[in-house]
C-alpha cells in the first residue's frame, strides 16, 4: 500500500457535516511525510495540462425509475415533513486507512448511488408533493490541489462522477454535499423534519428532529423492502448464481483447505464474490468439524478434516449490493458417513417442509412452524426427546428442540442479509407473504461437543442447509436450486467436481 500522502487533506469525520473546500483553505499537511510544503512552480504545474474528461450524454442506470417509483412512495407516506436520508462517512480501520466504504441500505435503494458523505433531501412542497434533491461530492478541485494532495482526491481514490454527470445517471438534481449541512441548518425550523440516524453525525447536527419521528422513517424504509420489484429479484437472482459458482470453486479446492485451514475456504468463496460482485454479503461462515455448530462462526481458522463436515454458509454481494444467502453442509472427503447423513436427511426433510409453506396468502411463521415440527419428529424418534413424556405438539410449545435447533428458520433477504429488520412486526413476523417477498428457509442440527444428553457419537456435528426463497404468484421458486441439495446430489455434485 502506498503509504506517503504529501500534504493532503485531513480525514473529515463528521462527512457531509464539514466546511467546505475552497481554493483559499490551505491543503493540510500530513504529519511525518517525506515531503514538505509544495512549491508554487508544482503547484501551477499541477494545475494546467489536464484533459477534459466530462462525460456527456450519460443513459441512466437501470435502476433509476424503480428508485425514483420508491422516493414516490416514501414522499406519499410523509407530507409536508422534510425527510433526509445520508449514505454515510469513511469509518477509520487504523490511523489513517478506512474500512472499505459500504453505502446505507435506506440509501441505496432510493437513489442507485453508493457514494461516501451523500445525502437525499426530500424537501416538502407547499402544494404537495416534495423536491427532491441529491447532495453529492464534486470531483475533485484542481485549483487547490485537493485531486493529488487530498487521502480522498481523485488521484489517490480514483475519479468521482461530477455533479452533472450523477444527476444524468440517477435522475435527480444534486447539489454539492460540502453545503448540505449549512443548509439543513438554516432550512424553515417549521418543517418538521426526520433524519434515517446512525450514518452520518455531521448531518444530525444539523437537523433538528425526535427521536420517535426518525424511528418511524427508519422503520417505513425497512417495510418499503418487504416486497422486491422486478428489477431487485433480477438483482437477486445474479447474486444467487455467483454464489452457486463461489460454492463450486469452494468444493474444487477443498483438498487445499484440507493441507491449509477454514481460511482457504473463506478466501475462494471472497475471490469469487470480487470477481463477480461487489463482496459477500457478510462474514462468510467456513466450520468445519466442531466449528459447525457455533451458528456465527466466522473466525475460520480451523483445521478442514477428511471425515467430518464443512457448514459453509456464503453469500455474494452483487455490484447493486444486493446479497445472496445461503449454506450448504458437505461431507469433506466427499462421503457422508450413516449418523453425518441421518442428521442430514431430518434437516432436509425439515426444509422441505418450510419451503412447501412458501407460498401468497400463507403467513411468515408458517415454514419455520412446518420445519420445527419435522427437527421434533425426528428428536423424538432418535430418542433425544423422551416420547413417553412429550409429544410433537408439547415438544413444540414448550420449545424444547431448540437446544438442538437453536435458531429461527429463515428471515427476509435483500440489500441487507437480515433485510427489512427494522420494518413494522405485522407487516413482517405475523405478515401474510405476497409475491415479491424473498425469504431464506434454513433449518438446522447442531449437537455440541460438550452436551451430555446426546450420544457420543452426535457430539460436534453441526448441520443446516439454506436456500433463498422468492414467493410468486403460483407458490415459490428457490434461486438458489442450482446448488444440489439431497445427500445423493451432494455426494454425486462433489464427486464429479473432485474429477
Amino acid at each position: 500500500m502506498t503509504e506517503d500522502r504529501t500534504p493532503a487533506v485531513a480525514d473529515n469525520p463528521e462527512g457531509a457535516g464539514a466546511e467546505e473546500e475552497t481554493a483559499d483553505q490551505p491543503i493540510k499537511g500530513r504529519k511525518n511525510g517525506l515531503y514538505g510544503e509544495v512549491s508554487d512552480e508544482l503547484a501551477a504545474s499541477m494545475k494546467s495540462g489536464w484533459a477534459d474528461t466530462e462525460l456527456r450524454d450519460l443513459a441512466p442506470i437501470a435502476q433509476a425509475p424503480y428508485a425514483a417509483a420508491r422516493r414516490a412512495a416514501l414522499s406519499a407516506a410523509f407530507p409536508g415533513q422534510r425527510l433526509v436520508v445520508p449514505a454515510g462517512n469513511l469509518r477509520t480501520r487504523a490511523n489513517d486507512t478506512e474500512y472499505s466504504f459500504r453505502a446505507a441500505s435506506e440509501y441505496v435503494h432510493l437513489t442507485g448511488d453508493q457514494t461516501q458523505d451523500a445525502v437525499l433531501v426530500l424537501e416538502p412542497r407547499a402544494e404537495g408533493g416534495h423536491d427532491q434533491a441529491l447532495y453529492l461530492l464534486p470531483r475533485s478541485d484542481r485549483e487547490n490541489g485537493e485531486f493529488w494532495l487530498d487521502g480522498q482526491g481523485e488521484l489517490w481514490v480514483g475519479r468521482r462522477h461530477s455533479l452533472a454527470e450523477a444527476e444524468q445517471l440517477l435522475g435527480l438534481p444534486t447539489r454539492d454535499v460540502r453545503k448540505a449541512a449549512e443548509e439543513l441548518a438554516a432550512a424553515d425550523a417549521s418543517v418538521p423534519t426526520r433524519i434515517v440516524r446512525g450514518y452520518d453525525a455531521g448531518l444530525e447536527a444539523a437537523v433538528a428532529t425526535t427521536e420517535e419521528g426518525d424511528d418511524e422513517l427508519k422503520v417505513f424504509l425497512s417495510g418499503l423492502r418487504l416486497v422486491k420489484d422486478a428489477w431487485e429479484i433480477e438483482q437477486l437472482r445474479a447474486a444467487c448464481s455467483a454464489t452457486v459458482n463461489g460454492f463450486t470453486d469452494v468444493v474444487r479446492e477443498l483438498s487445499q483447505a484440507v493441507a491449509t485451514s477454514e481460511r482457504w475456504i473463506e478466501g475462494t468463496f471472497w475471490r469469487r464474490a470480487r470477481v463477480e460482485g461487489n463482496d459477500v454479503g457478510y462474514g462468510s461462515i467456513a466450520a468445519a468439524g466442531p466449528h459447525a455448530t457455533t451458528l456465527h462462526w466466522v473466525r475460520n481458522d480451523g483445521e478442514v478434516r477428511p471425515g467430518e463436515l464443512l457448514l459453509l454458509d456464503a453469500g455474494v454481494e452483487t455490484s447493486t449490493l444486493y446479497t445472496a444467502d445461503v449454506t450448504r453442509t458437505l461431507p469433506i472427503n466427499g462421503t457422508f458417513n450413516p449418523l453425518q447423513r441421518k442428521i442430514y436427511d431430518a434437516v432436509y426433510a425439515a426444509q422441505e417442509a418450510g419451503i412447501a409453506a412458501v407460498r401468497p396468502g400463507g403467513r411468515f411463521r408458517d415454514f419455520h412452524d412446518a420445519a420445527q415440527r419435522v427437527l421434533a419428529e425426528h428428536l423424538l424418534a432418535w430418542g433425544l426427546l423422551d416420547a413417553s413424556v412429550y409429544d410433537v405438539e408439547k415438544v413444540l410449545e414448550l420449545g424444547l428442540q431448540r437446544r438442538w435447533t437453536l435458531h429461527g428458520t429463515g428471515h427476509m433477504l435483500g440489500l441487507d442479509v437480515h433485510d427489512c429488520a427494522h420494518a413494522r412486526r405485522e407487516s413482517y413476523v405475523d405478515a401474510v407473504l405476497e409475491p415479491g417477498v424473498c425469504l431464506t428457509v434454513e433449518p438446522g442440527l447442531y449437537f455440541q461437543q460438550d452436551d451430555l444428553t446426546v450420544p457420543e457419537e452426535y457430539r460436534g456435528i453441526g448441520v443446516r442447509i439454506e436456500d433463498d426463497i422468492l414467493v410468486t404468484a403460483e407458490g415459490n421458486e428457490n434461486l438458489s436450486a442450482a446448488l444440489p441439495r439431497t445427500a445423493d446430489a451432494v455426494e454425486a455434485w462433489m464427486a464429479e467436481l473432485a474429477g
